[in-house]
């Protein structure tokens, strides 16, 4: 252990979906300064979804100066950068690290026909003798609807030819943020895991040049994997310069928010688990070996200690949900349309919702789903539309419990609640009585992952160790499944399902 004084900082990243966080976190976990700029994600037809990889970087070169200089701190205090964020997304950067195109995020279907050709087939939809070949090496494989990195590569590359000519690596947006900080084009096979390249099976995870093979691309744009707990290098002297901080600080390797979520979660140990409700959601909790089931959309990743996975599933409109809502029936911020919500009952008076504004990738992968609210009549009010949004959120969420339960071959409770939407006890309180489980929530959930890519700085560094983590989240509340609730709940999850099926056999 090197002998680092807790009080040092780390100036961590998280890159959502949304748009980046920025924090001064200390290594004893303590957030002292926070900021967030959003920004715009662009949707164009056939399941275009970009962002501009140069507004992040803008926002987070203004957040850090901002925080510079409203805490008045010492920059020789800042020791390490980190990011974690949004994965499954792609960069195309040129030699120097700056993006030649807008990066293609994990919602972008726009290159489909490319995966299908790939991988597609009669079995559930895949091809059946390349996807049990692809299970079997990496936990998981390419959707034929898109949607992860191999169809945004093979899009830039087959139907791009300005970009296939000018991209010099394709880069997870993690990754590329390190690089225009480092200048080194770097990864690990946690970073890599959604492009479902990476021979997960040994000691050292390799990327698998069969698969390369397959799909067709260049496995030279492809970067280095190393470990996730490293320094990838010193900032490059003009971006300490343009952020404010000391030359002598250094960037360690980014990790996604699932694994930032981990260890934000302070719920490390064996049986502990973690709910996210961030602008999507997943339950996540270590296991000790690779699995998958291909029924559900559940596989493992590589984690973070020695011959440990993290499990992966995802519903990708939680928070967004909530969002979309706001956005779509302005005058109301998050906490008021929660605090609205609040006044309408358990069930919302009948009316109903189905949050798959972005599709579903897991306990069902149906792209092509679509949400909608049912059970409406003239009495339905604006309290019950946006208790319904609550509800059809924490439903999916039970939805996916039961196969996560039998996945990991136990029952999990309590489960650490972080994210955006936790910051709502009404919304934590239906996620427990939805999923009738003890639900506890760290302190400033929305913080969670910026903690956690910090402690995982500290641990790279030599100063923490995974043993010191729990001791630096603290839980500020929990919250209990309520029998009465949790009955009328169970209906209304099986009522989501049957709703998912019929409106399946209609498309």
């Amino acid at each position: 252990m090197n002998a680092i004084p807790d009080r040092e900082l780390v100036l961590a990243v998280d890159l959502g979906t949304g748009g980046p966080k920025v924090a001064l976190v200390s290594l004893a976990g303590v957030i002292e300064w926070s900021g967030f700029r959003s920004t715009v994600t662009t949707r164009g037809p056939n399941g275009i979804a970009t962002q501009d990889a140069d507004d992040w970087w803008r926002s987070i070169v203004e957040l850090t100066r901002t925080a510079l200089s409203e805490k008045a701190i010492e920059p020789e205090r800042i020791i390490a950068v980190a990011v974690t964020g949004q994965w499954s997304s792609t960069v195309p950067v040129d030699a120097d690290g700056r993006p030649v195109a807008p990066c293609r995020l994990w919602m972008d279907t726009s290159a489909a026909g490319h995966s299908a050709d790939l991988i597609g087939g009669k079995v559930m939809g895949y091809h059946p003798t390349r996807m049990p070949v692809w299970v079997r090496r990496t936990a998981g494989a390419p959707s034929p609807s898109g949607g992860d990195p191999i169809s945004h590569m093979l899009g830039f590359t087959r139907d791009d030819s300005v970009v296939a000519q000018r991209a010099r690596w394709f880069l997870e947006p993690i990754d590329a943020l390190t690089m225009r900080m480092t200048g080194i084009a770097s990864a690990s096979a946690a970073s890599m895991s959604g492009a479902w390249l990476v021979d997960v099976r040994g000691p050292r995870a390799t990327y698998d040049p069969a698969l390369i093979g397959w799909t067709g691309i260049d496995p030279a744009r492809l970067p280095e994997l190393g470990p996730a707990l490293r320094t990838v290098g010193p900032l490059r002297p003009e971006v300490a310069t343009e952020l404010g901080l000391p030359r002598s600080c250094v960037v360690v390797g980014a990790v996604p928010d699932i694994h930032s979520a981990w260890v934000g979660s302070g719920a490390l140990g064996p049986g502990q688990s973690h709910l996210a409700i961030s602008t999507t959601s997943w339950i996540s909790a270590e296991v000790d070996r690779k699995k998958t089931d291909v029924f559900h959309s559940i596989a493992t990743i590589p984690g973070l200690r020695p011959g440990s996975y993290l499990m992966a599933n995802n519903h990708e409109a939680a928070g967004a949900s909530l969002a979309w809502l706001a956005a779509t029936f302005p005058g109301l911020d998050y906490g008021a349309w929660c605090s609205l919500a609040a006044t309408s009952p358990v069930g919302a008076n009948g009316a109903r919702f189905a949050p798959w504004l972005a599709g579903m990738r897991s306990p069902v992968d149906d792209r092509a789903a679509r949400a909608s609210w049912h059970g409406m009549s003239l009495t339905t009010s604006r309290a019950d539309l946006a208790r319904a949004v609550l509800e059809g959120v924490a439903l999916q969420a039970a939805w996916l419990l039961g196969p996560v339960e039998r996945f990991v071959g136990r029952e999990l409770d309590a489960l650490r609640i972080l994210g955006g939407g936790a910051q709502s006890d009404l919304w934590c309180q239906i996620h427990a009585d939805a999923l009738g489980r003890t639900i506890e929530r760290v302190r400033d959930p929305m913080h969670a992952q910026l903690r956690g890519a910090a402690l995982l700085a500290g641990i790279a560094l030599g100063a923490l160790s995974f043993d010191d983590v729990s001791q630096r989240v603290p839980v500020d509340g929990a919250f209990t499944a309520r029998q009465p609730e949790a009955r009328a709940y169970a209906g209304m999850r099986d009522g989501l399902r049957s709703w998912h099926r019929t409106s399946a056999r209609v498309r």
